[in-house]
């Protein structure tokens, strides 16, 4: 028997009444167990295993799944829960997430977190600034480390910067010819990718950015994780197309 905190990332029905329910935890990482009669109203572990439920949890392991044999919740997140834009952000956290770690590789530091992130979420900040800030913060554990701190092409520290994915990382004013290939951003974008990347998010914050900003950061991020990080994600397609209508519905009320 064992027992964990943890957060419920991926749930999929098994059999008649059971789920599969995949969490990330503090103390063992990545894990998958069984939850029988879960998906039945009544059941003591239906609430447990909802997705985005932080809770801790008691299971008996093994080498394949375990089976849950308890649960107490701790925060079940219900303002993500109950809007479909807070719930799109949150599922490509909780699935990117689930794609960059293997099982039983015990992160404490990634734990925290995932949890900061979506309970920042529910209380109503920028979901799409914290998700980017998210995405820059995963990129170690995808095995990836741009050069955020100095120029990737000489080392100089100061001068104006762009961001490039050929060079993997920032590229100062006295490189910009050696890399044609390079993003020409705002100055303030290329700020805030370094700081997403290096601060501590408990250090960030409330950071009001304007949509024009966000749509220059996502496009360097995308364009980052398209060229490095082999990730081909759902959620995030959903969620670009979802920002693209929010958008769209946003112009439209302001004519």
């Amino acid at each position: 028997m064992e027992k964990c905190e943890g957060i419920v990332i991926r749930q999929t029905s098994y059999r008649e009444s059971d789920k599969i329910v995949r969490m990330y935890t503090r103390e063992f990482g990545k894990i998958g167990v069984v939850a029988r009669g879960a998906k039945k109203t009544k059941s003591r572990l239906a609430a447990v295993t909802q997705l985005f439920t932080n809770g801790y949890f008691t299971f008996f392991g093994g080498n394949g799944l375990g089976t849950l044999q308890q649960g107490e919740v701790i925060e079940n997140f219900s303002s993500i829960q109950q809007d479909i834009f807070m719930t799109a952000y949150a599922t490509y956290v909780c699935e990117l997430l689930d794609k960059a770690t293997e099982e039983r590789q015990p992160n404490p530091y990634l734990y925290e977190l995932t949890f900061q992130i979506l309970r920042d979420i529910d209380e109503g900040y920028d979901p799409q600034i914290l998700t980017q800030i998210y995405e820059m913060k995963m990129l170690p554990v995808l095995g990836l480390y741009p050069t955020m701190d100095k120029c990737a092409i000489c080392g100089e520290t100061t001068g104006h910067f762009d961001f490039s994915t050929r060079s993997n990382g920032i590229i100062c004013h006295r490189c910009f010819d050696k890399d044609r290939y390079r993003m020409h951003l705002p100055e303030n974008v290329v700020k805030l990718l370094r700081l997403f990347f290096i601060f501590q998010l408990d250090r960030l914050g409330n950071i009001d950015v304007k949509q024009e900003t966000k749509e220059w950061l996502q496009k360097a991020i995308d364009t980052y994780y398209d060229e490095y990080s082999g990730l081909y994600l759902k959620s995030r397609k959903f969620l670009r197309d979802m920002d693209k209508w929010e958008n769209m519905l946003k112009k439209d009320s302001d004519d």
